[in-house]
């Protein structure tokens, strides 16, 4: 994927991405004046259609199994599932969230909407990180990433320099150890979705704790 393959609307949003060091170049990208691209590799298929409501926008098969298409009319928040060959309606395996669980549609995310307060945040040598192991469904009574944020402080007290998350990649039910998570790149629901996360996130900054994250990519659940 380069950005000769990136339609003329969409390539704004991947330059600002490339220039922040990395790109999610699959799943649902949304245009800043509007529509979005959607990607999907899907190499045993021979028709893919995007799902979104009741309408359905056949994507353009690429090379090596991608499909993809600009879909125009649609936003960050819309919900939306992939029909491989007129079959029911899939999750993104590249979704950034999942509202309705590992099964349900889809929700497409603005990464770049979210309104950072850390750029003074500039971590730490590894030599200084005393890790904190935080497992968020269980930390608090309510078991998201807003509850935990409220006892960040306490932790900088107590001399942790960073926090590292418990896999929250989404997974079936609403609590787990997160290790047979399922959509990669999808916060926990349950624990508040990519909003929650970036809060957790940029409230740790400002407490001066680093935030790292457990993650699993040598297997996927259901």
């Amino acid at each position: 994927m380069n950005s000769r393959t990136i339609p003329d609307a969409h390539r704004a949003t991947w330059r600002q991405s490339v220039h922040d060091g990395w790109v999610l170049a699959r799943g649902a990208s949304p245009a800043s004046r509007g529509g979005a691209t959607f990607r999907v590799w899907a190499p045993n298929a021979r028709r893919v259609d995007l799902v979104i409501g009741d309408r359905r926008h056949p994507l353009v098969p690429r090379e090596a199994g991608l499909f993809e298409s600009a879909v125009p009319g649609v936003r960050a928040g819309d919900d939306y599932a992939y029909s491989l060959d007129g079959d029911p309606p899939l999750p993104d395996p590249v979704s950034r969230w999942q509202p309705y669980g590992v099964f349900g549609r889809s929700r497409i995310v603005n990464p770049f909407e979210y309104p950072w307060r850390d750029a003074d945040w500039r971590g730490m040598a590894m030599a200084d990180y005393v890790i904190y192991e935080m497992h968020v469904g269980s930390f608090t009574h309510a078991g998201t990433f807003d509850s935990a944020r409220e006892h960040l402080a306490p932790l900088a007290e107590l001399g942790v320099t960073a926090v590292e998350l418990m896999p929250v990649a989404q997974f079936p039910g609403t609590r787990n150890w997160g290790y047979d998570g399922v959509h990669l790149y999808a916060p926990q629901n349950s624990y508040g979705g990519p909003e929650g996360l970036r809060r957790f996130v940029d409230a740790a900054h400002a407490a001066g704790l680093a935030v790292i994250m457990d993650v699993v990519y040598n297997h996927i659940g259901p």
